[in-house]
């Protein structure tokens, strides 16, 4: 009751002397006050650290992802070298600007048109976005910087698909026309296919599963390349019908193997922000902890599926040719990554090797395959990297996935209905994107023309099309 009157006199009255006089002087209500000032400094420790806490969580969470943009972005880098040691020096600064370009157009197209198509609210049953055109929120909030964020670490991911199609279409394509499939595919290809999966569409509620990207990225880019190639046709003296009817398959060897290995060694460095930071998070809040404590696995079965990769191409290549094939063997590893990235969240390590010695595998018999039986001149094997291994590594999911309510496969007790989903996803995707890069492709050959003149095709397109020679002053390379 004195505790009572004196908080009265204090609180109410504001008369601080006389509840000092009457109450204070009882030992009894100066522990009282004192258990209460305890109890109301530790209140508002708690408040003050759980504000702080949530507030931390979220810096972490938005430094992760920037982290992993920047990773995923020095893949244009590892792009860039690889192309370019893989093909002729004549044509090297060609592929460069190919590479640059992919990303500064496809990031101001991805930002005015693709983000809208891709995560904005959904207005066509599931297959496609709208309503987030030209997005600049700047509001200082946790939503903007959340949309800020986001676009950053996915503008990355588009210039991927984008940039697969450059070595596929390399030594051979005029660059106003290259530039134009790159605004084509950022703005409208991948983000349409991009809605229905990672953007809430139809196939992700059907269940389909791609962690970080063997559909949403690599198979879309590898259908572009693919029909990008095809259109193009085949350099020229790449295949020669000989007097007897046969047609001899004509090796154009790259010029710069050690450039090619460091373009491997950048994107497999990239491509652990590509899968590891395709959690989102970094930090363990509500509904977050699975995909926390994945961070951790994602990046030992990115690791393991590369390797596995290289060596089932090495010695399959070996085998095969009766030597160690270099650019086979960093294909390999390629393979390996792009194989993973769709199932690397739910598969074991056991898992992971097995689908790298499968990729390292397929990508040697793909290369061949569209080589020497479809006659399509891919100088690099972006299509089968990325295509074939992108459809393997989706599928692979619905054989190996072990993660309950995410993704259980077929050697895991989980039926076929998570398989089945897997190759709705695959067929559906592959349609789309197969059919729109070769409709964009025959149009842009129909109104603007999409490849070079023999003779400049013969000259090298950096002076073709550039006036400029990448290694000036050097005789290197024979033009013929």
């Amino acid at each position: 009751m004195n505790l009572a009157k004196y908080v009265y006199h204090v609180v109410i009255c504001g008369n601080f002397n006389d509840a000092k006089v009457t109450y204070l002087e009882d030992g009894t209500v100066r522990k009282k006050l004192a258990i209460l000032a305890v109890l109301l400094v530790c209140m508002g420790a708690a408040l003050f650290a759980e504000e702080n806490i949530e507030s931390l969580g979220f810096s972490l969470n938005t430094i992760w992802l920037f982290l992993g943009a920047i990773l995923v972005f020095v893949m244009q880098a590892g792009f860039a070298l690889l192309e370019t040691g893989l093909t002729r020096a004549k044509n090297a600064s060609n592929i460069t600007m190919k590479n640059l370009m992919d990303f500064c157009l496809g990031a101001i197209m991805y930002w005015a048109i693709g983000w809208s198509f891709m995560y904005g609210e959904d207005v066509v049953g599931g297959l496609i976005g709208g309503g987030q055109f030209f997005m600049a929120p700047m509001t200082l909030d946790a939503d903007s910087a959340g949309f800020y964020t986001s676009w950053l670490f996915q503008v990355v991911f588009a210039a991927t698909a984008s940039t697969i199609v450059s070595g596929a279409v390399s030594e051979r394509t005029q660059f106003k026309s290259y530039l134009i499939y790159t605004v084509f595919i950022s703005a409208f290809i991948y983000p349409i296919s991009g809605h229905w999966i990672w953007g809430g569409g139809w196939l992700s509620r059907l269940g389909f599963h791609d962690f970080a990207g063997s559909t949403v990225v690599h198979s879309v880019g590898g259908w572009a390349a693919l029909m990008g190639a095809a259109v193009l046709g085949p350099r020229i003296g790449k295949y020669v019908k000989g007097a007897d009817g046969k047609v001899a398959v004509k090796a154009f060897p790259g010029h710069n193997i050690p450039y090619a290995c460091l373009g491997v060694l950048l994107l497999w460095f990239g491509w652990y922000g590509f899968n590891g930071a395709s959690t989102g998070i970094a930090t363990v809040g509500d509904g977050s902890i699975w995909s926390v404590y994945t961070i951790a696995r994602v990046c030992v079965t990115t690791t393991l599926s590369a390797s596995s990769g290289a060596i089932a191409a090495l010695i399959f290549s070996w085998t095969w040719f009766k030597k160690p094939d270099v650019s086979m063997t960093m294909n390999g590893i390629l393979a390996g990554l792009v194989a993973i990235t769709a199932p690397c969240a739910v598969v074991s390590p056991g898992a992971a090797v097995a689908i790298g010695l499968i990729a390292g595998v397929l990508v040697v018999l793909s290369v061949e395959f569209i080589d020497k039986v479809l006659k399509i001149d891919d100088p690099v094997g972006a299509s089968s990297v990325h295509l074939t291994n992108g459809i393997f590594g989706t599928i692979a999911v619905g054989i190996w996935g072990n993660v309950d309510g995410v993704a259980v496969g077929v050697l895991h007790g989980g039926g076929f209905a998570q398989l089945g989903v897997q190759l709705i996803g695959v067929v559906s995707v592959g349609a789309w994107a197969a059919i729109t890069s070769l409709v964009l492709f025959l149009v842009i050959k129909a109104v603007f023309g999409l490849r070079v003149s023999q003779k400049d095709e013969l000259m090298g397109l950096d002076l073709s099309e550039h006036k400029g020679e990448a290694y000036t002053g050097f005789q290197i390379f024979s033009n013929m």
